[in-house]
């Protein structure tokens, strides 16, 4: 006997993620129309593998955290840069989609500008892309197919950023997006103030760190 469920009747609690196989092109549409677009929960998808996971309350403090603070870097440095969240971004020729927790245009930023309907046939994807806590094969195989120049991932207090190669994403020690700035140790020590001083107090203290930091560069 086969079973159907609608996505309602399914509860994926915080934290966890949800896998579903042999899901076609035309169900995952099917299911992001059902998902909607104001929702909590983040999808990847990757040659009929879905994703649907449920971010952690401290997932979206450290998301946005993260985020802020590259957009302060980028402000300081006086870069271009459109952000677009979380956003769907899909290739239906590659059979892959996700939803970053949070990306970056900013080779393309201009390129960019008004866009508020995105096709990755015609437009670029995400410049620098970031993920929190959890990256799995699902999503990195969909970042691949995307084309997705820089990816950052944040996971038990460890920031790691990651550059594509020839078909595969590459550790580097720091982001070539940001030159020779140490982000990843500048941003992982004011996630640890954060915890103590909060968000706000880390905000600044963070653009006065990079402020002194191109100073001395």
């Amino acid at each position: 006997m086969v079973v159907t469920l609608q996505l309602r009747q399914i509860d994926v609690q915080p934290g966890q993620y949800l896998t579903l196989r042999d899901i076609s092109w035309a169900e995952f549409e099917a299911i992001l129309d059902e998902l909607g677009e104001h929702r909590a929960a983040r999808v990847a998808y990757f040659q009929e593998v879905l994703e649907i996971r449920m971010p952690l309350p401290e997932h979206e403090v450290n998301k946005e955290l993260i985020g802020d603070m590259v957009k302060l870097l980028l402000d300081e440095l006086e870069l271009d840069w459109q952000s677009y969240g979380s956003t769907t971004f899909k290739r239906p020729e590659m059979a892959a989609g996700l939803e970053p927790d949070t990306c970056f245009y900013l080779q393309n930023a201009r390129r960019m500008i008004g866009k508020r309907r995105l096709n990755l046939s015609v437009d670029p994807p995400p410049d620098l892309a970031i993920e929190i806590d959890v990256t799995s094969k699902t999503q990195l195989s969909a970042y691949l197919a995307l084309g997705v120049p820089e990816l950052w991932c944040y996971a038990n207090g460890k920031l790691q950023v990651f550059v594509l190669g020839e078909g595969e994403y590459v550790r580097v020690e720091t982001s070539p997006t940001f030159g020779n700035l140490p982000i990843i140790e500048g941003i992982l020590q004011f996630l640890k103030l954060s915890e103590t001083e909060g968000s706000s107090a880390a905000r600044r203290a963070f653009r006065q760190w990079v402020r002194e930091a191109l100073l001395t560069s």
